[in-house]
């Protein structure tokens, strides 16, 4: 992996991978495709983190495939869902949680890639756009399955029809993001909610994960079932259960 095109940071369990080509705005070229999915895969097979955070250098987080590069005959066309080297496809397939901090522009490709973490916190110079229509292409990596799903079928369908932007502001009130705070802040705070998230049971978390990404895709009968299923098929004893407990009750007290 280039290290250069990715930067990867790790504390506290947590791992930072900053997309790195800020003179791009991030764009997806075949090699930070590339190289983004290897940082991704990488994070999934460290035991060492338990929460990925994803983010850009900036002034953008990603401006979506790097056209100049396609309009040259380049690869990037291959970097849609279905490609080997795929950052989404490599994000889809962490079972981690991954929280996308949006530090600026996010757009089409780029956007997909933020709508394939699992919640996202904003700059407060974030801004989000699809502009598949504009450029004469159709989504390939979980645009029109993720943005609806995010901010209503309506809304989805206009974002993705005309091109336009929606500031941090309306992505928050859209619930596209779920928090907006001070560009400075992002990564503090995105680090803050990722400590929350690593200080709770490693594998609770990852099979309430597993749950949510898997059941919004069935029906609600179905999605039950398998709540019940993943819930019979974990056990702890009660020592364990009694420690968490007063855990439990000495974190709600502080917060």
């Amino acid at each position: 992996m280039d290290d250069e095109l990715v930067l990867v940071e790790t504390a506290d369990r947590v791992r930072t991978l900053t997309l790195n080509r800020p003179e791009a705005r991030n764009a997806l070229s075949a090699a930070l495709q590339s190289a983004a999915a290897e940082a991704l895969t990488a994070a999934e097979a460290d035991s060492g983190v338990d929460v990925v955070i994803l983010t850009g250098a900036d002034p953008a987080f990603c401006a979506g495939l790097d056209l100049k590069e396609l309009g040259q005959g380049g690869p990037t066309i291959g970097g849609g869902a279905g490609y080997e080297g795929s950052p989404f496809t490599a994000l889809w397939a962490v079972t981690k949680p991954v929280i996308g901090a949006i530090n600026g522009a996010c757009v089409t490709g780029g956007f997909e890639l933020a709508l394939a973490c699992d919640f996202l916190v904003a700059s407060e110079r974030a801004r989000f756009g699809d502009s598949h229509a504009r450029v004469g292409f159709t989504p390939a990596a979980g645009m029109t399955v993720f943005l609806p799903q995010a901010v209503g079928l309506r809304r989805a369908k206009e974002m993705s029809l005309t091109g336009n932007f929606i500031d941090a502001a309306e992505a928050h009130r859209l619930g596209l993001v779920n928090h907006v705070v001070p560009h400075d802040d992002l990564l503090p705070i995105t680090r803050g909610i990722a400590a929350d998230i690593a200080s709770g049971d490693r594998d609770a978390v990852r099979a309430m994960k597993r749950i949510y990404d898997r059941s919004w895709r069935v029906t609600g009968g179905d999605a039950i079932a398998f709540e019940l299923e993943v819930f019979s098929g974990r056990t702890l004893d009660a020592a364990t259960i009694e420690s968490r407990r007063r855990d439990v009750v000495e974190r709600g007290r502080s917060q």
